[in-house]
């Protein structure tokens, strides 16, 4: 089961999964999105949240969770949680979600769930998503990490949206495309010719009950090329960039008659690394070049991508302030003798007209 929190979480569950389960605080969100199943209308204190959202008040959406804790807690478990990380309602209703996991002594591997977070891009998005973004890393999701009580956290990233100018619809259909080319490796090792190794449904779900962060990727593989140098020039451009692994999956798929020893290469990779992948090689009868997925499981601190936020943003700040310099125009000061000017119009205009003007001016 998939479920959507928030505006943005929801439209992305609908993508993913017909019969996701969609929260919101607002009646009128709720209906907008096309797809999807069932509807949880997470309740407000104010009423007129029921129509208008939370908007970008992170308390808000932490009030309404309480109207919904208790099925939603049932709900998550060994499912899969989209929401964006900038908005109200979806930051407020998740941060509630991952206090209570880490407040559990304890989560078994079955019931972890999996997360994945749209995060704003701090260049061009607002100060406001971007400080309740950092507020969330910061607090309810280092918490939950620490605890060990959630899966794996994917981090998706609104970048390649704004610097492409991507329409919401066509960037949200990338991202659950992109996802689907993950969450399909147990179900190739079904469907193809195993040629070695072996990933089922039980090594995935296990894979993905650590409480990392996950950042997968794929692409045409060249074995007569350094296998390290394809990775890093194949990051998912959709995620944050990863950090050195701690755990790694990877799915190689040949074209029929292919060489499936070409693995050896890339288990090697990760051997230099201190990691020990849990692979699997198919024949697929479609491909005309090797293709490989790649899930690299990585532990950074929530506090340090606060930092990163952070720097951005006050980056950003500081732009808009010297921008606002540089239009700021300074006007040179005039300087003017009133007694020089008192004789110019004495000649102008006469004694009486003089001394009116300059009685005027004492009084300013």
């Amino acid at each position: 089961m998939t479920l959507g929190i928030g505006g943005a979480g929801c439209k992305l569950a609908a993508l993913l999964d017909d019969s996701a389960v969609l929260v919101n605080v607002s009646e009128t969100e709720l209906a907008k999105v096309p797809g999807g199943g069932r509807r949880i209308l997470a309740s407000l204190h104010a009423g007129k949240g029921q129509f208008k959202g939370s908007r970008k008040d992170r308390r808000l959406g932490l009030d309404a969770y309480l109207s919904v804790k208790r099925e939603l807690l049932s709900l998550i478990k060994g499912n899969m949680v989209f929401s964006s990380t900038g908005g109200g309602t979806g930051n407020g209703i998740v941060s509630g979600i991952l206090g209570d996991l880490t407040d559990e002594e304890d989560i078994s591997t079955e019931d972890k769930t999996f997360f994945a977070f749209l995060l704003p891009y701090a260049k061009l998005e607002s100060s406001e998503f971007i400080s309740n973004t950092s507020e969330f890393l910061a607090g309810p999701l280092a918490g939950a990490i620490d605890s060990g009580n959630t899966g794996n956290i994917v981090l998706f990233s609104n970048r390649v949206k704004f610097e492409k100018r991507l329409s919401e619809q066509k960037f949200n259909q990338m991202l659950i495309e992109s996802l689907k080319v993950f969450l399909a490796i147990p179900d190739k090792n079904d469907q193809f010719r195993l040629l070695d190794g072996h990933i089922d449904h039980e090594d995935f779900a296990l894979f993905s009950s650590k409480p990392y962060f996950n950042h997968f990727t794929y692409f045409d593989y060249n074995p007569e090329q350094s296998f390290e140098k394809q990775l890093t020039q194949n990051c998912n451009p959709l995620l944050l960039a990863p950090e050195a692994p701690i755990e790694a999956l990877f799915l190689l798929e040949v074209p029929a008659g292919g060489d499936p020893t070409m693995f050896y290469s890339i288990v090697e990779y990760f051997t230099d690394k201190k990691v020990s992948p849990i692979y699997s090689v198919v024949e697929n009868p479609s491909l005309k070049a090797p293709f490989i997925t790649v899930s690299l499981l990585y532990s950074r601190k929530p506090a340090e991508l606060v930092n990163d936020f952070n720097i951005i943003a006050e980056n950003h700040a500081q732009a808009k302030v010297q921008k606002s310099l540089d239009q700021y125009v300074s006007l040179a000061r005039l300087e003017v003798n009133m007694a020089n000017k008192a004789r110019e119009e004495v000649k102008l205009r006469g004694e009486e007209d003089v001394l009116a003007i300059l009685k005027r001016l004492g009084k300013l």
